[in-house]
């Protein structure tokens, strides 16, 4: 078993951009990625190996990022006739630390149309295409089967093409 030095510094910059992804906001998710580690601390006795270390902290990070949004905008649902481009316009800037100066608007208005994605679609899409995991290791860290992974992406990237299209129609 590795010690929690270890663990930290082995995953601190995956549980950082995963919930820097999920949440879009660098204070929470610093804060997230606090309350991810505090959890390892506390319960690191109880990971009893049934799955790779990696998918139970991503597990941990989702739900607590998944945590942390749903008490967040309870209350800030989209309309659904609301025009893309307003509902887009709405969400705060995103500005992620690795994408370069000169892609940061598109991964600006495609972080921002990932957050209207439904809640596992936006989860499923970002762990596949962000942190580059499997579609077997989402669906262990959803408890999902692989197929049900597959389709999320698969929807996600539909949604996406749609909105996006939308989006750049208005423009």
């Amino acid at each position: 078993m590795e010690s929690i030095q270890d663990i930290i510094s082995e995953f601190k910059d995956k549980v950082f951009n995963t919930a820097f992804s999920m949440v879009k906001n660098y204070e929470d998710a610093e804060d997230m990625a606090q309350e991810v580690f505090l959890e390892i601390y506390q319960k690191l006795h109880q990971f009893r190996g049934d799955s790779a270390l990696s998918t139970w902290i991503y597990k941990i990070t989702v739900n607590k990022c998944l945590q942390h949004i749903r008490t967040q905008d309870a209350s800030k649902r989209k309309s659904e006739t609301e025009p893309i481009r307003d509902q887009l316009m709405q969400i705060p800037d995103f500005d992620h630390p690795g994408v370069k100066l000169e892609n940061k608007e598109m991964a600006n208005t495609l972080m921002k149309a990932i957050a209207l994605l439904p809640e596992q679609q936006q989860v499923a899409f970002t762990l596949h295409k962000m942190e580059q995991l499997s579609q077997e290791e989402i669906a262990k860290i959803l408890d999902k089967s692989i197929s049900s992974v597959e389709s999320l992406i698969h929807r996600a990237k539909q949604n996406l093409r749609k909105s996006l299209k939308a989006y750049y129609e208005e423009q």
